[in-house]
């Protein structure tokens, strides 16, 4: 998948006010800080696509990315971010998982996972309830920035082994490191498969 077109539309606090194109969206989530911004612009081959902050929990809204006139890339507030008011989490949890339960473009959730450090509770937490509540997705981890480093490959496999505790088969898993330009070619693969698929089923129409 060759990205030729990426361009920020708008925002949204209300799903019910996204975008009313057909068009597969893919949305990135992670905790707040996992470097999000920075995997979309590594995605698309840009460099300031998507505002990369030092400050965690910048994002709170929903951000669309038009990729080729062909789908979307969302980019969802980080939850897990202690520094904002209880009322201010609140509101990203409703908006989130609003998003997330009834958006019906939804392909797959991209969940970005901090591979420098051990598992975290919020994400596994997260991660179950998608698995609950049927959503499909796949896990990110990111920042995979030293080659050969025994932490990360420990960490990863220590998130494995954490999820195996309520999952009978993991879900697809992909080590990326926008800084040693490792993972693209895997994620746009799985996109551009998995937008191939929704295409081909909507030119079949409705199963009578």
């Amino acid at each position: 998948m060759i990205i030729k077109s990426a361009e920020y539309t708008a925002s949204y606090v209300d799903v019910l006010k996204c975008p009313k194109t057909q068009m597969p969206e893919f949305a990135f989530i992670g905790r707040s800080n996992v470097g999000k911004s920075s995997l979309i612009n590594y995605l698309c081959g840009r460099k300031a696509l998507s505002k990369v902050s030092k400050t965690p929990g910048k994002t709170q809204t929903i951000n669309y990315f038009d990729i080729d006139n062909h789908l979307h890339f969302v980019d969802l507030p980080g939850y897990g971010f202690a520094k904002r008011s209880i009322d201010q989490r609140h509101k990203w949890d409703n908006m989130i998982r609003n998003y997330l339960l009834k958006r019906e473009q939804l392909m797959y959730v991209c969940q970005l996972v901090d591979a420098r450090i051990e598992p975290q509770k919020a994400d596994l937490e997260f991660i179950d309830w998608m698995g609950k509540n049927h959503i499909p997705f796949i896990i990110l981890f990111t920042k995979a920035d030293k080659p050969g480093n025994r932490d990360i490959v420990t960490n990863i496999q220590n998130f494995k082994n954490a999820l195996l505790a309520n999952w009978e088969e993991l879900p697809i898993g992909i080590v990326t490191s926008a800084e040693r330009n490792v993972g693209r070619e895997e994620v746009l693969g799985f996109i551009d498969a998995a937008t191939k698929d929704y295409y081909k089923k909507a030119a079949a129409g409705p199963v009578l």
